[in-house]
């Protein structure tokens, strides 16, 4: 049987941290301190978010001279829309209250 797409925790962990703040710009490695996932799992589900119109991409510019651009990522409507539909399903599926939070991200 196929798995279904965007169902795995570490991905329904991502959506639920980017609903926290939907229109804001968000860094890789913030989400992936709050999520508590390393690089080799996050970048993966950003980039097949982003592929699937769910995520906007843009490079910010870096605050300080020297420092490098930075990856930003927010939800577009459709990932918006699809991320709560998503969080609904995990939470019947799974028992509400088992996913994790990110108090205070904004």
């Amino acid at each position: 049987m196929p798995r279904i797409p965007n169902t795995s925790p570490q991905t329904l962990a991502v959506l639920e941290l980017l609903l926290e703040a939907p229109r804001s710009w968000h860094y890789g490695y913030a989400l992936s301190q709050l999520a508590g996932l390393k690089s080799g799992t996050l970048y993966p589900i950003l980039v097949r978010l982003a592929d699937q119109g769910w995520l906007e991409t843009k490079w910010a510019e870096p605050e300080l001279p020297g420092r490098p651009a930075r990856h930003t990522y927010r939800l577009t409507g459709k990932g918006a829309k699809a991320a709560r539909a998503k969080l609904a399903e995990g939470a019947r599926g799974r028992g509400a209250g088992q996913l994790r939070t990110a108090e205070g991200f904004r």
